[in-house]
């Protein structure tokens, strides 16, 4: 580093405050997340103005009222929200039904995991420890990950206004959107910072989180299917607050106070947390270990799915609970789709009057594709603690026991190749049993085969993920392809973009309305099973040759 630079980054020689050094830790902060912080704001912000102009453009008024035919529906208000303005459902009215509770969940996620990152991580790191033996103040690590957190939501909600307002939104209710959106974001955040104070491991951290999360989306979930409009548990949950607004019907502010409230309460609490414990420790006690490991405990794999299980886990349950909800949603869906060639071209329909048979069948085949990008998400974060622990320095100790290279990659890619297997069986088997009624016949073996035959697929874009570890860098790219693939996937066809470019989206070229029909082809899987495979090699050949930690 120059001597200009050493000047402008350097830490306060005096100050003994509990805040001496957040400054200069916020603009650190700042410098290694800005890459971050920039993918979110774009990909949340294009992605809700594209959609929006699309959605105008090919449904029309007749399209949008007939989902909202959908919306208040139970099934729909779980998906969606409580519901409000149905009777008029203008674009406005849209986006704040069906997006601001998907928003406030992806801003929940950004949030948590920058104040994980900016806090826990660095402490079990010990980057915490070497920061405190400078005059840096006890409160002033966590002060400058929320700092960070704040001015990422301040950059994606400014954004996002914009993008709602060139729309032709009406100010108030755009205003309400975003401001909505900001402070959810950081009752998450500092949720995530309370988490940090709670466990010593990251990991643990960011799961506690990304369970609060998960039950507050839950709990609204549930209150509004329970009744229209919501009932007390809505009102549990700050996702459940912001929804209560009734943006661009009947606009109501104090909500969000709700939403402040909790903001300063969490904040207060994680800022006491950290005054006191002591630095790489949690408040939380951890468990004892055996005496002796159990036979697979002492093998890699053993020790890779002990650390892998609370992750599958928790989205086992997440899977198996959209599943069956997504799965009710068959006939009512094909009930609202069939007499409109505009919404039944969503489900790849083409020529007007579908049997109604023929639309159920078609939104499972949609829903399984659904499913099967949601896996592929899980596949991509394979690479994720393999590549942290290599970070952490555990893979060196690791290879100095008797492990090759090969195997430390070959069974974290076989760990989550069962995982993704085991995810799409229980997509498949939520999907049957929530279809049941609506097919009117035997479907669960069929779908957990129809999902199955998506395993190909997200095999690859596993063994991409692993090859970005194993080229030492590329993952971002990955995950901008991967969401280019789901945009495509689920919008192509209600966006009308050209055939070449659906032609080229892989989620949608398995088809399961082959296994539905048993006419399956064993062509496409098996091309995909082979790129996965000679992916995943060159991956493991690259892993064995590069220097651990470039």
């Amino acid at each position: 580093m120059s001597a200009r630079g050493a000047g402008r980054h350097a830490l306060p020689t005096q100050g003994t405050g509990t805040l001496a050094g957040a400054g200069v830790l916020w603009r650190s902060m700042l410098r290694t997340s800005r890459w971050g912080i920039a993918i979110w704001a774009l990909a949340l912000v294009g992605l809700l103005y594209y959609m929006a102009l699309a959605v105008n453009e090919v449904l029309g008024a007749q399209g949008l009222q007939a989902r909202a035919a959908i919306i208040g529906l139970p099934a729909g208000a779980m998906l969606s929200g409580p519901g409000y303005g149905l009777d008029n459902y203008t674009l406005e009215v849209m986006v704040a039904n069906e997006l601001l509770g998907l928003y406030a969940v992806m801003v929940g996620i950004m949030s948590l995991r920058l104040a994980v990152r900016h806090t826990r991580t660095d402490e079990e790191a010990g980057r915490t420890e070497l920061l405190r033996a400078l005059p840096v103040g006890r409160l002033a690590p966590v002060t400058a990950a929320l700092a960070t957190c704040l001015l990422a939501n301040v950059v994606v909600s400014g954004l996002m206004l914009a993008a709602l307002l060139l729309l032709g939104f009406p100010l108030p209710g755009s205003v309400g959107f975003c401001l909505g959106l900001m402070l959810v974001g950081l009752v998450f955040a500092a949720i995530g910072a309370l988490c940090a104070q709670l466990s010593s491991s990251a990991r643990t951290a960011a799961s506690l989180a990304g369970a609060v999360l998960a039950l507050a989306y839950l709990l609204r979930a549930v209150g509004d299917a329970s009744e229209p409009g919501g009932n007390v548990l809505s009102w549990l949950t700050p996702v459940g607050w912001i929804q209560q607004q009734r943006l661009f019907v009947e606009q109501r502010w104090w909500p969000l106070l709700l939403v402040v409230a909790m903001l300063i309460a969490v904040g207060l609490a994680s800022f006491l947390l950290q005054q006191r414990r002591e630095v790489g420790a949690g408040l939380l006690p951890q468990r004892a270990g055996r005496d002796r490991a159990r036979a697979l405990g002492r093998r890699v794999i053993g020790v890779g799915a002990r650390l892998d299980r609370g992750r599958l886990f928790g989205w086992t349950v997440s899977i198996l609970v959209a599943a069956v909800l997504t799965g009710s949603l068959a006939g009512p869906v094909a009930d609202a789709f069939r007499d409109l060639p505009q919404l039944q071209a969503v489900l790849g329909l083409r020529g007007g009057q579908a049997a109604l048979q023929e639309i159920v069948v078609a939104a499972m085949a949609t829903f399984l594709v659904f499913f099967a990008m949601v896996v592929a998400i899980f596949a991509v974060q394979g690479a994720h603690r393999l590549r942290r622990d290599e970070s952490l320095g555990r893979v060196e100790l690791l290879l100095a026991t008797a492990v090759s290279r090969w195997w430390v990659m070959g069974s974290q890619l076989l760990l989550n190749v069962a995982g993704c297997a085991w995810l799409l069986v229980i997509a498949g088997f939520g999907l049957g049993v929530g279809a049941q009624p609506g097919m009117g016949e035997a479907v669960l073996g069929t779908f957990i085969a129809a999902a199955l035959w998506n395993l190909p697929v997200v095999a690859c874009w596993l063994a991409l993920s692993m090859l970005a570890l194993g080229l030492g860098r590329g993952a971002v790219l990955v995950w901008i392809g991967l969401v280019a693939c789901i945009v495509v996937g689920m919008y192509g066809p209600l966006l009308n973009l050209p055939q070449s470019v659906l032609d080229a989206e892989p989620f949608t070229s398995v088809n399961a309305l082959e296994i539905v029909h048993e006419q399956a082809s064993m062509l496409v899987p098996a091309g995909y099973a082979l790129a996965a495979a000679i992916l995943a090699a060159l991956a493991l050949i690259l892993y064995s040759r590069r220097d651990l930690g470039r």
